[in-house]
């Protein structure tokens, strides 16, 4: 009689690392550069805060010129001894270098009817703003809207200003002008333009109404 071959235990398979989740977003997954570039960026940037010229704040450092150009372009780690040195020179603490690898970013909250109130030229003419969060840092400056056409709004459509934007219709029914075009829109429906062209609610259709309108510009350097 033959002897049962004995079960062995087979063991779980492996997980497999759970990957990083992204957005439908083109945007770039990757956030500035090395953490030797971050350091040199925000050296170079206080130095030039101060006025001073890379020979006279490696002078004042006790490094070589050659050292803190590589240091600003990131060519190289300086140690920490170079680094406190340099904190030193520039009058700043040492954990100023590395405020670029923080990750302390912009983010508003705003809850439900406590929107900033905002006066713009269409205010007069029964149109109701309600910042909902604004950006405070880097290069582009965003404004997201609450906007709100009363019965007794008057159609404006002689708005223009730099950058992009975004209108999302949520209530009512409104004939929206942008450049020499008009799109009738009701809730659900999207435009995004180029705000350097004349725009704004044309026809005002079914009031009350209600969009959200989100403005991208460049900030003035």
């Amino acid at each position: 009689m033959k002897a049962k071959p004995k079960k062995t235990k087979s063991s779980p398979p492996a997980r497999s690392k759970p990957e990083e989740l992204r957005t439908g977003s083109n945007a770039p997954l990757e956030v500035g550069g090395s953490l030797e570039s971050k350091i040199g960026n925000e050296v170079r940037q206080l130095r030039k805060e101060l006025e001073l010229t890379v020979a006279e704040l490696s002078t004042s450092a006790g490094i070589s010129t050659g050292m803190l150009s590589k240091i600003e372009t990131g060519s190289i780690s300086a140690s920490l001894g170079t680094l406190n040195a340099l904190s030193k020179a520039l009058n700043v603490p040492i954990s100023r270098f590395f405020r670029e690898t923080e990750e302390e970013r912009d983010c508003s909250f705003v809850k439900a009817g406590a929107g900033v109130k905002i006066e713009r030229r269409g205010t007069k003419s029964g149109h109701h703003y309600q910042l909902l969060g604004q950006s405070i840092h880097g290069e582009l400056g965003v404004e997201p809207y609450l906007i709100t056409l009363n019965e007794d709004a008057e159609a404006y459509s002689n708005f223009r200003h730099a950058g992009v934007e975004m209108i999302y219709m949520l209530s009512g029914k409104v004939r929206y002008r942008h450049a020499d075009q008009t799109y009738l829109m009701e809730p659900g429906d999207t435009l995004f333009f180029d705000a350097a062209a004349r725009h704004g609610p044309e026809e005002l259709v079914k009031a009350p109404m209600t969009y959200l309108s989100v403005i991208i510009y460049p900030r003035r350097s």
